[in-house]
């Protein structure tokens, strides 16, 4: 442990790898090297568990399961607050970067819908919509209403695949074409729709060919 206090020391706590932090974090280096070998190596995976299963976890106990559940949820915040101050919105991969940390980890399905400039300035996100595990139910024509009120002539779409599979459902289709074809009728262009997917995935209906 005192090996990796003066690194950490010398060199800074960026310069510390997952088995280095882990073990600060726990004063346990052998149960770091546990953690990390039974999710893989995967600090995404370890810190996604509940904490009724991660406690159990190689003797890891309530009160360390929770420390590390906090500094997740601590890091998940500062990403969060990090992204929303985002004003311009380029591409697929800022959409997921700003949005990644809120809609990740939960447990049920959200849709959010961006409005843009000509410029692609952000002017407002909004949450649309809030479902269950497997769906949830959207209202094209109170996405464009807003569109209208804002002087939005651009918007994007996101939502959640809490069951950890990017790909786009047929129902996911049908209303991207559905608010493509709405929006449209008043000059407002629909940018993309992206999914973003429990575990790391994410889906760009724009990438795959599927909006142009």
């Amino acid at each position: 442990m005192q090996n990796i206090r003066n690194k950490m020391t010398s060199r800074g706590v960026e310069a510390l790898d997952d088995r280095e932090l882990l073990s600060l974090l726990l004063e346990d280096e052998q149960l770091a090297e546990v953690l990390l070998s039974t999710y893989g190596g995967s600090l995404s995976r370890l810190t996604s568990e509940p904490e009724a299963r991660l406690r159990m976890v190689g003797g890891l106990g309530l009160k360390r399961a929770r420390m590390l559940l906090l500094a997740t949820e601590f890091g998940r915040r500062v990403a969060a607050a990090g992204a929303a101050e985002s004003d311009f919105i380029a591409t697929s991969d800022d959409v997921v970067r700003i949005f990644r940390p809120q809609l990740e980890r939960l447990s049920h399905e959200e849709c959010w819908a961006v409005y843009l400039t000509a410029s692609n300035r952000v002017i407002e996100r909004q949450r649309v919509s809030q479902g269950g595990v497997t769906g949830t139910v959207v209202d094209h024509r109170l996405i464009v209403k807003r569109a209208l009120e804002l002087l939005a002539t651009q918007l994007i779409l996101i939502h959640n695949h809490p069951s950890g599979t990017p790909d786009a459902s047929a129902q996911d289709r049908a209303l991207t074409e559905r608010i493509a074809n709405a929006a449209a009728l008043f000059d407002i262009r629909l940018l993309d729709h992206v999914i973003i997917a429990r575990g790391g995935g994410d889906f760009s209906f724009r990438c795959e060919g599927l909006i142009r």
